[in-house]
């Protein structure tokens, strides 16, 4: 059956920046790139698997790369279209997640500042800085911060107007983790520890506990 896109308009305002774009084509790319492929192989079920390595694929990144450079955005539609590109893939949930890892880079780490700050102090910038990145990223907010040093819940938001199955929400799993790792000393790890496309009342990303 088709997805549900209520919310999405075929086209509109450019609100979305075209970072998120050339983002989950790089990680696509890099997905792909290693990928041996076998005699027996059957090109109906690996093709997901290999569109990384296009020239369609790479055109749009050199695209995405001059809009960076430019600052420019794109439209709902359009990320809508990208995502439905990665949800093809078996590991779409990895590439959705590694691509939140990629787009954290634009947060500047404080550096040896942060060994000053104090547990409190560390998670307060990262909130900020999350709050800031998100909006940047996606033209909006995406949820709210809820009780606790760094958990965000959301419902019926962006990511899930993009994907009504779940697996972009791996997206903010990947960006919100990469954001504390930059903020804090001690490498931290983000649970999707509910989401609306599991039936949960809301989605809701939080620090696990330190293993």
């Amino acid at each position: 059956s088709a997805p549900d896109t209520e919310g999405i308009r075929p086209s509109g305002k450019r609100r979305v920046s075209s970072v998120v774009g050339l983002s989950l084509l790089e990680v696509i790319r890099a997905l792909d790139l290693p990928g041996e492929i076998l005699a027996s192989e059957d090109p109906t079920q690996t093709m997901p698997r290999r569109l990384g390595l296009s020239d369609v694929v790479e055109q749009q990144i050199r695209l995405y790369r001059d809009q960076v450079r430019r600052k420019e955005k794109i439209t709902d539609q359009q990320a809508q279209d990208l995502v439905h590109l990665v949800l093809r893939r078996p590991d779409s949930e990895e590439a959705f997640f590694q691509a939140g890892d990629l787009l954290a880079d634009k947060v500047k780490s404080p550096g040896g500042l942060k060994k000053l700050y104090s547990e409190k102090a560390r998670y307060s910038l990262a909130r900020r800085e999350s709050r800031k990145l998100i909006k940047s990223l996606f033209g909006r907010p995406i949820g709210g911060f809820a009780h606790g040093p760094f958990t965000i819940e959301a419902r019926s938001h962006f990511l899930l107007e993009l994907d009504p199955g779940g697996d972009a929400c791996a997206l903010m799993t990947g960006l919100t983790q990469a954001i504390l790792r930059t903020c804090l000393p001690d490498k931290v790890r983000v649970l999707h520890s509910s989401c609306e496309a599991r039936k949960d009342d809301l989605c809701r990303w939080v620090v696990a506990d330190p293993e």
